[in-house]
Protein backbone atom coordinates (compact mmCIF):
# COMPACT_ATOMS: atom_id res chain seq x y z
CA UNK A 1 0.00 0.00 0.00
CA UNK A 2 1.12 3.73 -0.45
CA UNK A 3 2.62 4.95 2.88
CA UNK A 4 3.12 8.48 1.98
CA UNK A 5 3.04 11.01 -0.95
CA UNK A 6 4.48 14.57 -0.26
CA UNK A 7 2.62 17.41 -2.62
CA UNK A 8 0.74 15.85 -4.60
CA UNK A 9 -1.13 17.72 -6.89
CA UNK A 10 -5.15 17.38 -7.28
CA UNK A 11 -4.80 17.64 -11.45
CA UNK A 12 -6.37 15.34 -13.27
CA UNK A 13 -4.56 12.39 -14.01
CA UNK A 14 -1.98 12.58 -17.41
CA UNK A 15 -1.82 10.21 -20.24
CA UNK A 16 -0.49 7.23 -19.66
CA UNK A 17 3.12 6.42 -20.07
CA UNK A 18 4.88 3.35 -21.32
CA UNK A 19 8.01 2.77 -19.59
CA UNK A 20 11.15 1.75 -21.80
CA UNK A 21 13.48 -1.52 -22.13
CA UNK A 22 11.56 -3.35 -19.31
CA UNK A 23 11.91 -6.71 -20.68
CA UNK A 24 16.46 -6.31 -19.86
CA UNK A 25 15.24 -4.56 -16.75
CA UNK A 26 13.65 -7.57 -15.69
CA UNK A 27 15.95 -9.74 -17.12
CA UNK A 28 19.75 -8.45 -15.43
CA UNK A 29 17.75 -7.51 -12.08
CA UNK A 30 16.39 -9.90 -9.76
CA UNK A 31 15.23 -8.69 -5.74
CA UNK A 32 14.65 -10.61 -2.88
CA UNK A 33 11.02 -9.97 -1.73
CA UNK A 34 12.14 -8.13 1.23
CA UNK A 35 14.41 -5.77 -1.04
CA UNK A 36 13.91 -2.11 -0.81
CA UNK A 37 13.89 -0.17 -4.39
CA UNK A 38 14.61 3.53 -5.01
CA UNK A 39 13.04 4.71 -7.94
CA UNK A 40 14.02 8.58 -8.52
CA UNK A 41 12.68 9.27 -11.68
CA UNK A 42 8.79 7.45 -10.60
CA UNK A 43 7.34 9.22 -13.37
CA UNK A 44 3.81 7.34 -13.60
CA UNK A 45 5.05 4.25 -11.86
CA UNK A 46 5.76 1.97 -14.85
CA UNK A 47 9.07 1.03 -14.12
CA UNK A 48 8.25 0.90 -10.00
CA UNK A 49 5.65 -1.63 -10.59
CA UNK A 50 7.88 -3.67 -12.66
CA UNK A 51 10.11 -3.95 -9.73
CA UNK A 52 7.28 -3.46 -6.57
CA UNK A 53 5.93 -6.80 -7.95
CA UNK A 54 8.87 -8.55 -7.11
CA UNK A 55 8.52 -7.56 -3.71
CA UNK A 56 6.45 -8.79 -0.60
CA UNK A 57 5.14 -7.04 2.67
CA UNK A 58 8.56 -6.80 3.87
CA UNK A 59 9.76 -5.05 0.64
CA UNK A 60 9.85 -1.35 0.14
CA UNK A 61 9.72 1.02 -2.88
CA UNK A 62 10.86 4.78 -2.43
CA UNK A 63 9.59 6.91 -5.14
CA UNK A 64 10.64 10.13 -6.07
CA UNK A 65 10.19 12.73 -8.33
CA UNK A 66 9.54 16.51 -9.16
CA UNK A 67 6.53 16.43 -11.12
CA UNK A 68 2.88 16.89 -8.55
CA UNK A 69 1.28 15.02 -11.48
CA UNK A 70 3.64 11.75 -12.07
CA UNK A 71 3.36 11.37 -8.05
CA UNK A 72 -0.45 11.25 -8.36
CA UNK A 73 0.12 8.57 -11.13
CA UNK A 74 2.23 6.65 -9.71
CA UNK A 75 0.26 6.64 -6.50
CA UNK A 76 -2.37 4.97 -8.81
CA UNK A 77 -0.57 2.54 -10.40
CA UNK A 78 1.08 1.41 -7.67
CA UNK A 79 -1.35 1.52 -4.63
CA UNK A 80 -2.24 -2.38 -5.19
CA UNK A 81 1.53 -3.43 -4.66
CA UNK A 82 2.11 -5.79 -1.98
CA UNK A 83 4.99 -4.01 -0.60
CA UNK A 84 5.32 -0.57 1.30
CA UNK A 85 5.26 2.14 -1.05
CA UNK A 86 6.41 5.90 0.15
CA UNK A 87 6.44 8.77 -2.74
CA UNK A 88 8.47 12.17 -1.92
CA UNK A 89 8.22 15.17 -4.19
CA UNK A 90 12.22 15.33 -4.75
CA UNK A 91 15.01 15.27 -6.93
CA UNK A 92 17.16 12.37 -7.21
CA UNK A 93 20.28 14.69 -6.55
CA UNK A 94 18.94 14.82 -3.39
CA UNK A 95 18.54 10.64 -2.65
CA UNK A 96 20.40 10.51 -0.15
CA UNK A 97 19.15 13.00 1.75
CA UNK A 98 15.74 11.29 1.24
CA UNK A 99 16.78 8.06 2.43
CA UNK A 100 18.13 9.31 5.26
CA UNK A 101 14.72 11.45 6.11
CA UNK A 102 12.79 8.19 5.54
CA UNK A 103 15.33 6.37 8.02
CA UNK A 104 15.99 3.98 5.17
CA UNK A 105 19.72 2.21 4.64
CA UNK A 106 21.39 0.81 1.70
CA UNK A 107 18.88 -0.61 -0.73
CA UNK A 108 18.87 -2.98 -3.13
CA UNK A 109 18.41 -1.21 -6.51
CA UNK A 110 19.20 2.38 -7.49
CA UNK A 111 16.95 3.31 -10.98
CA UNK A 112 16.66 6.56 -12.98
CA UNK A 113 14.74 6.93 -16.49
CA UNK A 114 16.48 10.20 -17.39
CA UNK A 115 13.42 11.22 -19.88
CA UNK A 116 10.61 12.62 -19.66
CA UNK A 117 6.78 11.70 -20.39
CA UNK A 118 4.50 11.93 -23.17
CA UNK A 119 2.22 14.37 -20.79
CA UNK A 120 4.83 16.38 -19.88
CA UNK A 121 5.45 17.66 -23.88
CA UNK A 122 1.75 17.90 -23.83
CA UNK A 123 1.08 19.90 -21.20
CA UNK A 124 0.84 23.59 -22.50
CA UNK A 125 2.12 24.71 -19.24
CA UNK A 126 5.76 23.62 -19.39
CA UNK A 127 7.04 24.73 -22.96
CA UNK A 128 8.60 21.59 -24.14
CA UNK A 129 7.01 21.29 -27.32
CA UNK A 130 7.14 23.90 -30.12
CA UNK A 131 4.61 21.68 -31.95
CA UNK A 132 1.80 24.33 -30.65
CA UNK A 133 2.50 27.84 -28.61
CA UNK A 134 3.65 27.21 -25.42
CA UNK A 135 5.31 29.50 -22.61
CA UNK A 136 8.49 29.36 -22.62
CA UNK A 137 9.29 27.75 -19.64
CA UNK A 138 10.35 24.28 -19.96
CA UNK A 139 10.73 23.47 -15.70
CA UNK A 140 9.62 19.57 -14.94
CA UNK A 141 9.88 21.33 -11.26
CA UNK A 142 8.00 24.43 -11.13
CA UNK A 143 9.76 25.33 -8.07
CA UNK A 144 12.95 26.23 -9.61
CA UNK A 145 13.45 30.11 -10.39
CA UNK A 146 15.01 30.18 -13.66
CA UNK A 147 12.70 29.87 -16.69
CA UNK A 148 13.84 29.33 -20.40
CA UNK A 149 12.39 32.59 -21.21
CA UNK A 150 14.99 34.27 -18.74
CA UNK A 151 17.68 32.34 -20.25
CA UNK A 152 16.61 33.63 -23.83
CA UNK A 153 16.09 36.68 -22.52
CA UNK A 154 18.31 37.76 -20.35
CA UNK A 155 21.99 35.79 -21.19
CA UNK A 156 24.98 37.25 -22.74
CA UNK A 157 25.34 36.45 -26.53
CA UNK A 158 28.55 34.65 -25.79
CA UNK A 159 27.41 32.85 -23.07
CA UNK A 160 23.94 31.71 -24.79
CA UNK A 161 26.01 30.97 -27.72
CA UNK A 162 28.01 28.54 -25.35
CA UNK A 163 25.18 26.94 -23.51
CA UNK A 164 23.48 26.15 -26.77
CA UNK A 165 26.73 24.78 -28.08
CA UNK A 166 27.85 22.73 -25.01
CA UNK A 167 24.61 21.49 -23.93
CA UNK A 168 22.66 20.95 -27.41
CA UNK A 169 25.76 19.94 -29.34
CA UNK A 170 24.80 22.86 -32.07
CA UNK A 171 27.83 23.83 -34.30
CA UNK A 172 25.48 27.24 -35.55
CA UNK A 173 24.91 28.04 -31.67
CA UNK A 174 26.82 31.13 -32.45
CA UNK A 175 24.68 32.30 -34.91
CA UNK A 176 21.32 31.06 -33.65
CA UNK A 177 22.62 33.42 -30.10
CA UNK A 178 23.01 36.06 -32.17
CA UNK A 179 19.47 35.79 -33.78
CA UNK A 180 18.03 35.64 -30.46
CA UNK A 181 20.03 38.71 -28.99
CA UNK A 182 18.70 40.51 -32.51
CA UNK A 183 14.97 39.86 -31.99
CA UNK A 184 14.94 40.44 -28.16
CA UNK A 185 15.91 43.87 -28.80
CA UNK A 186 12.73 44.74 -30.47
CA UNK A 187 10.57 41.94 -28.35
CA UNK A 188 11.55 39.70 -26.11
CA UNK A 189 10.57 35.52 -26.66
CA UNK A 190 7.53 34.14 -24.99
CA UNK A 191 6.66 31.37 -26.83
CA UNK A 192 8.03 28.01 -27.69
CA UNK A 193 6.90 28.90 -31.44
CA UNK A 194 8.35 32.08 -31.80
CA UNK A 195 12.09 30.44 -30.49
CA UNK A 196 11.61 27.89 -33.34
CA UNK A 197 10.65 29.98 -35.95
CA UNK A 198 13.44 32.13 -35.26
CA UNK A 199 16.35 29.50 -34.74
CA UNK A 200 14.83 28.17 -37.96
CA UNK A 201 15.56 31.38 -39.39
CA UNK A 202 19.01 31.33 -38.25
CA UNK A 203 19.83 28.12 -39.97
CA UNK A 204 17.84 28.82 -42.97
CA UNK A 205 16.23 25.68 -42.32
CA UNK A 206 12.24 24.72 -42.04
CA UNK A 207 11.41 21.56 -40.61
CA UNK A 208 11.47 18.35 -43.41
CA UNK A 209 9.79 14.78 -42.97
CA UNK A 210 12.47 11.94 -41.30
CA UNK A 211 14.37 14.96 -40.08
CA UNK A 212 14.99 16.30 -36.49
CA UNK A 213 12.89 19.94 -36.60
CA UNK A 214 15.99 22.71 -36.71
CA UNK A 215 15.18 23.16 -32.87
CA UNK A 216 15.63 20.38 -31.15
CA UNK A 217 19.22 21.17 -30.14
CA UNK A 218 18.83 24.52 -29.05
CA UNK A 219 15.63 23.00 -27.00
CA UNK A 220 17.27 20.47 -25.49
CA UNK A 221 20.11 23.04 -24.35
CA UNK A 222 17.60 25.15 -22.62
CA UNK A 223 15.78 22.08 -20.97
CA UNK A 224 18.91 21.10 -19.29
CA UNK A 225 20.20 24.07 -17.99
CA UNK A 226 17.13 25.03 -17.00
CA UNK A 227 16.19 21.75 -15.09
CA UNK A 228 20.19 21.57 -14.25
CA UNK A 229 20.33 18.22 -15.56
CA UNK A 230 23.61 17.23 -16.10
CA UNK A 231 24.24 18.62 -12.37
CA UNK A 232 21.67 16.43 -10.94
CA UNK A 233 22.78 13.56 -12.47
CA UNK A 234 26.38 13.83 -11.45
CA UNK A 235 25.03 14.03 -7.76
CA UNK A 236 23.40 10.60 -8.42
CA UNK A 237 25.90 8.83 -9.77
CA UNK A 238 28.31 10.30 -7.14
CA UNK A 239 25.92 9.27 -3.96
CA UNK A 240 25.24 5.63 -5.30
CA UNK A 241 28.00 4.12 -4.39
CA UNK A 242 27.41 5.00 -0.68
CA UNK A 243 23.61 4.22 -1.22
CA UNK A 244 23.89 0.78 -2.46
CA UNK A 245 23.90 -2.96 -0.32
CA UNK A 246 26.57 -5.51 -1.66
CA UNK A 247 25.10 -6.64 -4.74
CA UNK A 248 22.77 -4.22 -5.24
CA UNK A 249 22.10 -2.47 -8.65
CA UNK A 250 22.32 0.87 -10.27
CA UNK A 251 20.28 1.11 -13.71
CA UNK A 252 20.33 4.58 -15.54
CA UNK A 253 18.14 4.99 -18.93
CA UNK A 254 19.70 8.00 -20.79
CA UNK A 255 17.93 9.17 -23.87
CA UNK A 256 21.10 11.83 -25.70
CA UNK A 257 24.94 11.42 -25.59
CA UNK A 258 25.40 13.94 -22.59
CA UNK A 259 23.78 11.82 -20.72
CA UNK A 260 25.01 8.71 -21.50
CA UNK A 261 28.59 9.63 -21.48
CA UNK A 262 28.65 10.27 -17.91
CA UNK A 263 26.94 6.84 -17.00
CA UNK A 264 29.71 4.55 -18.67
CA UNK A 265 32.28 7.04 -17.66
CA UNK A 266 31.32 6.52 -13.76
CA UNK A 267 30.56 3.13 -13.97
CA UNK A 268 34.30 2.81 -15.28
CA UNK A 269 35.67 4.34 -12.43
CA UNK A 270 33.81 2.98 -10.01
CA UNK A 271 34.72 -0.62 -11.87
CA UNK A 272 38.53 0.70 -11.69
CA UNK A 273 38.06 1.44 -8.16
CA UNK A 274 37.00 -1.70 -6.91
CA UNK A 275 33.36 -0.68 -6.42
CA UNK A 276 31.64 -1.69 -9.16
CA UNK A 277 30.98 -4.73 -11.63
CA UNK A 278 29.23 -3.28 -15.08
CA UNK A 279 26.69 -5.77 -15.71
CA UNK A 280 26.08 -4.15 -19.19
CA UNK A 281 29.26 -3.91 -21.56
CA UNK A 282 27.62 -1.85 -24.13
CA UNK A 283 24.06 -0.03 -23.73
CA UNK A 284 21.00 -1.74 -24.23
CA UNK A 285 18.85 -0.60 -26.69
CA UNK A 286 15.42 -1.27 -27.66
CA UNK A 287 14.81 -4.21 -30.34
CA UNK A 288 12.72 -3.14 -33.51
CA UNK A 289 9.38 -4.12 -32.18
CA UNK A 290 9.84 -2.47 -28.71
CA UNK A 291 10.70 0.81 -31.09
CA UNK A 292 7.59 -0.09 -33.64
CA UNK A 293 5.03 -0.23 -30.35
CA UNK A 294 7.24 2.48 -28.34
CA UNK A 295 9.11 5.48 -30.46
CA UNK A 296 10.17 7.23 -26.94
CA UNK A 297 12.35 3.69 -27.20
CA UNK A 298 14.13 4.52 -30.00
CA UNK A 299 17.16 6.73 -28.19
CA UNK A 300 16.79 4.99 -24.99
CA UNK A 301 20.54 3.39 -23.60
CA UNK A 302 20.46 1.59 -20.18
CA UNK A 303 23.79 0.43 -18.47
CA UNK A 304 23.45 -1.61 -15.38
CA UNK A 305 26.20 -2.13 -13.02
CA UNK A 306 26.11 -4.01 -9.17
CA UNK A 307 28.20 -3.33 -6.61
CA UNK A 308 30.97 -5.20 -5.49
Amino acid sequence: MTDQQDNVSDEPLPVAHVPVLTEPLLEWIKLPTDGIVADGTVGHGGHSRLFGRMLGPDGLLLGLDVDPNSLAAAQVSLKDLACRVILVRENFARISDVLSQQGLGPVHLILADLGFSSAQVEDTARGLSFQTPMPLDMRLDDRLDTTAADLVNKLGQTELADLIYEYGQDRASRRIARFIVQQRSFKKLTTTTELASLVCRALKQGPRPGRIHPATRTFQALRIAVNHELENLDALLESAPNLLLAGGYIAIISFHSLEDGRVKNNFRQNKADGIYEILTKKPIMADSAEAMRNPRARSAKLRIARRL
